[in-house]
């Protein structure tokens, strides 16, 4: 487990590209038969992923977290952006395919990933927060996360969104998760553009073709960064920080989020004239 320390607007307003990246960007989440994850101090949320292909892969605690076992005092939200797989927690066994999601909670003990086929394994991207309450071992299916299209053609942004776990879904102490997916000949997310300073966010963004990539802008309105982004690489966004993106062709994200809330709409507006 890498573990990644916060940094301040004035420290990132003087990091060069290499410092950035450093810092805001996780290029090798998912690994073969691997379990790994990035520990982050912006709200303690730690950033992974699992492709189970020759196995399954059982989730293992870590001496920094100081428990007994991972989620002790955790949850955990799960999204597949793979081949089919099942996610087993104290051995309930939830099958998820592509773009399906599971939340796990405060407690349980043993949660195991699986894959149904080696030669087309699953890919589990995982976003763990902090939790004081328990809540139920949930699934949700894409159709089950209310679809919803914003934006157009005329602007590159039509896209749908696909809200998981938040207030009005699956219950969770603080995270809060979904995904989004851009329509073929759109290439803008979250434009215009927010920042909340009452939670960090994290992006993951697959689907974005060989070759291609994604321009991730970060920073603050008035003095904004970018980083280049390939495709099962995340990022992680300070609450301050705007997080919008431009591809070279269409792609998906999934966004996640943990803090003071679990309201999807609290956000505060930026004018796209406001930005620089």
């Amino acid at each position: 487990m890498q573990i990644r320390f916060e940094s301040s607007r004035k420290e990132v307003s003087q990091m060069d590209t290499a410092s950035l990246r450093e810092n805001f960007l996780i290029e090798n989440i998912f690994e073969t038969d691997k379990i790994s994850f990035v520990y982050s101090h912006y709200d303690r949320v730690m950033i992974g992923g699992a492709i189970p292909a020759n196995g399954p892969l059982r989730l293992e605690t870590f001496d920094s977290l100081r428990a007994d076992y991972f989620l002790e005092r955790r949850e955990i939200g799960i999204i597949n952006i793979g081949g089919d797989g099942h996610v087993t927690a104290d051995g309930e066994t939830i099958n998820i395919s592509k773009l399906g999601c599971v939340y796990v909670g405060k407690g349980t003990k043993e949660v195991i990933f699986t894959s149904t086929d080696a030669a087309n394994p699953a890919v589990f991207y995982l976003l763990s927060s902090p939790a004081h309450q328990t809540y139920p071992t949930r699934f949700f299916s894409k159709e089950d996360a209310t679809p919803m299209t914003v934006g157009s053609m005329e602007t590159s942004n039509h896209r749908t969104i696909y809200k998981y776990i938040y207030l009005e879904g699956i219950q969770s102490c603080q995270l809060v998760m979904g995904l989004t997916v851009l329509q073929t000949g759109s290439v803008w997310n979250t434009m215009p553009s927010h920042v909340h300073d009452r939670r960090m966010e994290a992006y993951c963004y697959f689907d974005v073709p060989e070759n291609q990539r994604v321009l991730h802008l970060m920073g603050e309105p008035s003095e904004t960064r970018h980083l280049w982004v390939a495709n099962h690489q995340a990022i992680i966004s300070p609450p301050w920080s705007i997080h919008s993106g431009c591809g070279t062709s269409n792609y998906s994200f999934i966004w996640g989020m943990a803090g003071e809330n679990k309201d999807y709409t609290d956000m505060d507006p930026v004018l796209i004239g406001d930005l620089k």
